[in-house]
């Protein structure tokens, strides 16, 4: 079992030495969540709470993922870094591969692209992108970023992206893995027919083994079950290693622990979060089969 750990909403300049000391106490990587901005006042629904609203305030940290990425492997040897989860579907898509072609290659491919088509509609009015087919133009994008991953002149032919032949060069010639994040059916098939790996949103340990049963039974349809896949999950318990023990039996391959923001506030110095992540790794990583 490999453990992640979250550095979303992180003070931005205790990023780096943040990721550092996770790299020191054993976490495989860290994810860090996405949005360009939030609207005042928000106008979409958060879908994932009883009452409509999100858990964070519009006043949060969230850095760009791809300095982030950069930034943190310069500092870094082995520690993996994944969006958790870039909105792929309101950006560019030729940006997006080139930015993340790029922090790829300088990271020496320890760079893992986490997406999901997005809740927040207030997001992609702002980006002029139409919300309602987002979940179709986000699987497109996929392929697309795919094909100029490769390298060498590429064209694309969509229904929501006409590519002529081009370079994008430097290109990692080797696709960057994709996590397709959410629970939701068309989220599932994506992680299952699209990507390589599955990132949740938060489950409890009763609910883990089903739906990774589901994901790889899908995989098996698509005829890709014999292809690298990882499964990162949340649980919404509070941490217990025999809940870990069982996600990994039920065939999860990280857990994620929760941001220091949960248990310390929105402010907290660099030593109060590293004891937070010392405290963790002794209790689990280091205990864990």
């Amino acid at each position: 079992m490999k453990f992640w750990q979250n550095v979303s909403w992180i003070e931005t300049d205790q990023l780096i030495e943040m990721a550092k000391f996770a790299e020191e106490v054993g976490f495989e990587g860290v994810l860090d969540g996405d949005h360009v901005a939030f609207p005042e006042p928000l106008l979409t629904p958060y879908p994932y709470s009883p009452d409509g609203k999100p858990p964070m305030n519009s006043d949060w940290n969230y850095p760009d993922n791809f300095a982030s990425a950069a930034a943190i492997a310069a500092v870094t040897t082995k520690l993996r870094y994944v969006t958790d989860i870039f909105v792929l579907a309101a950006r560019n898509p030729l940006m997006v591969a080139k930015a993340a072609g790029t922090v790829a290659i300088l990271g020496n491919h320890r760079f893992v692209l986490g997406v999901a088509a997005g809740w927040m509609k207030d997001e992609f009015d702002l980006s002029g992108v139409d919300f309602k087919t987002r979940g179709k133009r986000l699987d497109e994008m996929i392929v697309l970023m795919r094909k100029l991953w490769m390298g060498g002149p590429v064209e694309h032919h969509g229904e929501f992206f006409d590519i002529p032949p081009l370079n994008m060069e430097p290109s990692p010639k080797r696709l960057i893995p994709i996590f397709a994040g959410g629970g939701s059916k068309p989220a599932l098939r994506r992680a299952a027919t699209l990507c390589d790996g599955w990132l949740n949103a938060g489950n409890t340990p009763d609910e883990v083994p089903g739906i990774l049963a589901e994901v790889h039974r899908m995989r098996r349809e698509a005829g890709r079950d014999h292809l690298p896949f990882e499964s990162i999950v949340t649980l919404t318990t509070p941490p217990n290693l025999d809940d870990f023990k069982r996600a990994q039996d039920a065939g999860a391959d990280g857990i994620l622990a929760y941001p220091p923001m949960f248990a310390l506030g929105p402010k907290s110095t660099i030593d109060q979060k590293k004891q937070v992540m010392e405290q963790y790794a002794e209790n689990f990583i280091r205990k864990m089969p």
